[in-house]
């Protein structure tokens, strides 16, 4: 593919994701950074996690995402008494002819291009790891058959941070299968004053579709193909390896705070992140401010603190704060000379 042309494809894309802003900024008021990050999960085959508190319009904002985007979508609300089988579905005796029966796989919910998970720590393990087996391998085995999940396919499971009786938290491992946890925060004053004037007035806002399924599968390739330069994965390289305690180049605070860093699929997601992130910008470099955009929601379920860190009020986020300003940026020159 020509310089040209992929120009021409990235200018395109930036104008795709300006229209699908100004259709979500109907009914979102603020949630920039949160958006952004949603779609950029989308972009990449990612899937990704909201963290916040009741009332911040997390179900409205995957809702209306899936609106503006012509694929199928499904709602999946997590509770106590769901089984593996309500997600992925299940083997029924039908009579398909008098007299004559056979067993049938009727699909579950999971099988849409969308799926929301709401509240995703409200159920037991057993359901949780059904949903993200099907998430890490776009496929649901029942019986002796194997079935696809469409493309595209993403999850975006909600979670309560503030809810404790009741739930299941996940465990680091299934975590680590999210691209992004997102922390959706407070709006600020203005835009709270926003969401009071806008709301309550019973009007439903119609949404207009923007990307369809082929569409996103295209922009899924584009994005796949944005070059990252030696200096950026090197920079990506070093700041996971510093978050391993045992790692020889970690920082003192790391070896004090964490227990456990994050592993190579955090790498992985930081650049395809940095892609992303990129491309809607319409850039076809991937940029170290890139990086450190997509640090936090990478690497802060990523990251275990120990009681040490909590003993001084530290966050997995604040070890990520404190990272990006130790580590320091690649001498670009230095690359550039190798090249040569």
């Amino acid at each position: 593919m020509s310089t040209d042309r992929i120009a021409e494809y990235l200018a395109q894309f930036t104008q795709t994701r300006g229209l699908m802003m100004n259709q979500l900024s109907r009914v979102i008021v603020g949630q920039t950074d949160v958006i952004d990050q949603v779609l950029a999960a989308i972009f990449t085959r990612g899937h990704c996690l909201l963290v916040g508190v009741p009332g911040l319009a997390k179900t409205l904002m995957v809702s209306s995402i899936s609106q503006i985007m012509d694929v199928s979508f499904k709602r999946i609300q997590f509770t106590p008494d769901l089984m593996p089988s309500d997600i992925t579905g299940t083997m029924i005796l039908d009579e398909a002819e008098p007299g004559r029966r056979a067993f049938r796989y009727v699909k579950g919910p999971i099988f849409a291009n969308i799926i929301l998970a709401d509240e995703i720590n409200r159920t037991p393990p057993k359901t949780q790891a059904a949903l993200l087996q099907a998430m890490q391998e776009r496929q649901v085995t029942s019986g002796q058959d194997t079935h696809n999940l469409p493309e595209p396919f993403f999850v975006i499971a909600t979670q309560n941070p503030i809810e404790q009786e009741g739930t299941y938290p996940l465990p680091e491992a299934q975590l680590d299968r999210f691209m992004f946890t997102i922390r959706v925060d407070y709006p600020s004053y203005d835009e709270e004053k926003r969401i009071l004037a806008t709301t309550g007035k019973g009007e439903a806002v119609e949404l207009t579709k923007v990307l369809s399924s082929k569409a996103i599968l295209n922009l899924q390739k584009l994005i796949l193909n944005v070059p990252v330069g030696d200096y950026v994965l090197d920079y990506i390289t070093r700041l996971v390896r510093a978050t391993r305690p045992k790692d020889p180049t970690a920082p003192d605070f790391v070896k004090k705070m964490v227990d456990y860093g994050a592993g190579p699929r955090a790498g992985q997601f930081l650049r395809d992140a940095g892609k992303a992130l990129a491309a809607m910008d319409g850039r076809f470099s991937v940029a170290i401010d890139d990086v450190k955009k997509a640090a936090i929601p990478v690497l802060r379920h990523r990251i275990m603190t120990n009681f040490q860190a909590q003993a001084e009020g530290k966050s997995s986020e604040d070890v990520i704060q404190q990272l990006l300003a130790t580590i320091g940026d690649p001498d670009v020159a230095k690359y550039e000379k190798r090249k040569r």
